[in-house]
C-alpha cells in the first residue's frame, strides 16, 4: 500500500502519509470504512435488475457537498472498519444473495485497498460485474490502479461552473478534473454491454444530478457529454435532489427540481443528439430513499484467507 504513504489518490494531493495515521482532505488513514453492505432496489435498472444491486457505501469522501444526502457517512464518518480480506467476503456474500453486481458507492479514498479486495475476491469466486460508484472527483493515476478490475463506471458528473462546483461542493477545478477522469473511465470499459436479462456487464453510465436553480448548468454538462463521447452513451439524468444535511439551511438549495426544470433536460437531452439514458420519476425526490446507515452485512466471521 505504498499509494498510503503519500497520499495522491484524489486531487487534492494531500501527501500525507496515511499508514502513519495521518490523514487529509478525506479525514481517512489507511483503515477502510464500511456502513452498509446490502441489496440496493434502487438504482438504475440494468444495475439492480430483479434481484438488487450488492452496494458497499464507504465512509469519508474528498467532496464537501452541502446537500449530500449521505452526509450521515460521507461527513460524519460514520462506519464500521473492515480489513481488506474482510472486505473481500463482503463481495462473495453479496454474491451469494444473488446480487447482479459488486457496486462500491464513493471508494475513491480507498482505491489501493479496494483494489486488493477485489482481486482477493475474484481468486476466490467472485464472478459478477464489479461497479464503481463516484462523484467523479477522481486522479487519473489512481483510477488507472483499477483496470482489469471494474467492469462497470457510474460517475456523477455534477457541475460544469467550477464556481459553483467550489461554492456547493468545495471542489477546486471540478469540471476539468472530473471529465478527465470520466474519459479514462471510458478508456477503460467503454459503451455499455448488457446481458440477456438487461443486465450491466460492462460499460460507462454518466449520472448528472440536477441541482435546483441550475437548469443552464446541466446543459453545459450534457453539452461536454455529446462532444466528447459516442452520441450512445448511457446518461443517468437523476430528479432525487432532496435538501439534505447543510441545504435546509441555505435558501437557494432548500428547495427541490421543478418538473418543468427536470422536463426542459430531458427535452434538451434529445435535441442534442443523445441516445441513451435513464429519467427519474419527480417522486424519487424523497428522503425515504436514503438508505438507513446501520452496518448491515458487515459481520464476517470468517474472511477469505486465499491469496493472504
Amino acid at each position: 500500500m505504498e499509494a498510503l504513504e503519500e497520499c495522491r489518490l484524489c486531487p487534492w494531493d494531500c501527501r500525507v502519509n496515511r499508514r502513519k495515521g495521518e490523514t487529509g482532505i478525506c479525514r481517512a488513514d489507511d483503515k477502510v470504512k464500511v456502513a452498509k453492505a446490502y441489496l440496493h432496489q434502487w438504482e438504475e435498472p440494468c444495475i439492480s435488475g430483479t434481484k438488487g444491486s450488492g452496494t458497499v457505501f464507504f465512509s469519508g469522501c474528498n467532496l464537501r457537498c452541502k446537500f449530500c444526502q449521505n452526509y450521515r457517512i460521507s461527513q460524519e464518518d460514520f462506519g464500521k472498519e473492515v480489513g481488506i480480506r474482510e472486505l473481500a467476503t463482503v463481495f462473495l456474500r453479496l454474491q451469494d444473495k444473488g446480487a447482479h453486481n459488486i457496486n462500491l458507492v464513493t471508494p475513491t479514498i480507498y482505491i489501493p485497498q479496494v483494489a486488493e479486495a477485489i482481486r482477493l475476491a475474484k481468486e476466490s469466486g467472485l464472478a459478477i460485474p464489479v461497479v464503481y460508484n463516484t462523484n467523479a472527483y477522481e486522479n487519473v493515476e489512481a483510477l488507472k490502479m483499477l483496470t482489469g478490475l471494474v467492469d462497470v463506471y457510474l460517475p456523477d458528473l455534477k457541475y460544469n461552473d467550477d464556481m459553483l462546483a467550489f461554492r456547493l461542493s468545495s471542489a477546486p477545478h471540478y469540471f476539468d478534473v472530473a471529465t478527465k477522469a470520466i474519459l479514462e473511465m471510458y478508456h477503460q470499459v467503454g459503451e455499455v454491454a448488457l446481458d440477456d436479462e438487461g443486465i450491466i456487464k460492462k460499460g460507462l453510465i454518466i449520472r448528472h444530478l440536477m441541482i435546483p436553480g441550475q437548469l443552464e448548468d446541466s446543459k453545459r454538462v450534457l453539452d461536454w457529454i455529446r462532444g466528447n463521447l459516442p452520441a450512445g452513451v448511457y446518461v443517468s439524468i437523476m430528479s432525487q435532489y432532496v435538501p439534505l444535511y447543510r441545504a435546509k439551511d441555505i435558501p437557494e438549495l432548500n428547495k427541490r427540481v421543478t418538473e418543468k426544470e427536470y422536463d426542459s433536460i430531458i427535452d434538451y437531452f434529445f435535441n442534442i443528439g443523445l441516445e441513451n439514458g435513464y429519467v427519474q420519476e419527480m417522486e424519487s425526490s424523497s428522503d425515504e430513499y436514503v438508505p438507513d446507515f446501520d452496518l448491515e452485512g458487515l459481520t464476517v466471521p470468517e474472511p477469505i484467507e486465499h491469496g493472504m
